[in-house]
């Protein structure tokens, strides 16, 4: 399939330490893919490889086929990548209304507060001030304000209700047909399978920093259990 952006045997070191060890895996331009794996699988950084906030120390980073390795996270913002990271996400000192305006420097934020009402009483909240769940909200709409090719998210429902994850799922599913989705998870979250039929759905499954699983999250479903 052609690919959106895609890292090609990328190797990422924090220190002596090798969190990525020759990973390759590629997102489709239009539809959602899911970087899964438990906490120190490299899901994180595969996804921050990508957004150029995790150098590689090896291999590369394509997007429409050009090599961007050495792009800035900057420019790659530029070019049309969001990335919504599981930490520090948002600033705490601004009001609600301030962050939002930093993707939407006219004040449209429409798409932003109909996608999570919640949001609307807040605006003149500090961000720091909210919820673990009223913040990841805050987050993601980045994702729906800024004009973006490609949406990275890191545990994008972390915090939040059942409901509001269910709802922020459906938000990205109904982006991933025009846009690159990719988020990172522990688990597939419920539901996806479901919603394939809407996008197109793929799962690179990490473990220890290397891909054990690419394929459709359907044929995850058929995978005997991992071993210890």
């Amino acid at each position: 399939m052609s690919t959106g952006i895609a890292l090609h045997q990328a190797r990422v070191r924090y220190g002596p330490l090798e969190a990525l060890h020759g990973v390759t895996l590629a997102a489709h331009p239009r539809g959602l893919t899911v970087l899964l794996g438990r906490n120190g699988s490299g899901r994180t950084t595969a996804l921050r490889a990508l957004a150029g906030t995790a150098p590689l120390s090896a291999g590369t980073v394509t997007w429409d086929g050009r090599d961007v390795t050495r792009l800035t996270p900057h420019e790659r913002a530029r070019r049309g990548l969001c990335f919504v990271p599981d930490r520090q996400a948002i600033y705490g000192t601004l009001t609600v209304r301030e962050n939002l305006g930093l993707s939407a420097p006219k004040g449209d934020f429409a798409p932003a507060l109909d996608a999570y009402p919640e949001l609307r009483a807040l605006l003149p909240r500090r961000s720091g001030t909210l919820s673990g769940g009223e913040q990841r909200m805050l987050a993601l709409s980045r994702a729906l304000l800024a004009p973006a090719r490609v949406i990275l998210v890191d545990e994008p429902t972390q915090g939040m209700s059942p409901a509001v994850a269910s709802r922020t799922y459906e938000l990205l599913m109904a982006l991933a047909p025009d846009t690159c989705v990719i988020t990172a998870e522990q688990r597939l979250p419920p539901g996806v399978r479901e919603r394939a039929s809407r996008a197109a759905v793929v799962v690179h499954e990490l473990r220890r920093g290397e891909v054990v699983f690419s394929g459709e999250a359907a044929e995850l479903a058929e995978r005997p259990p991992p071993g210890p």
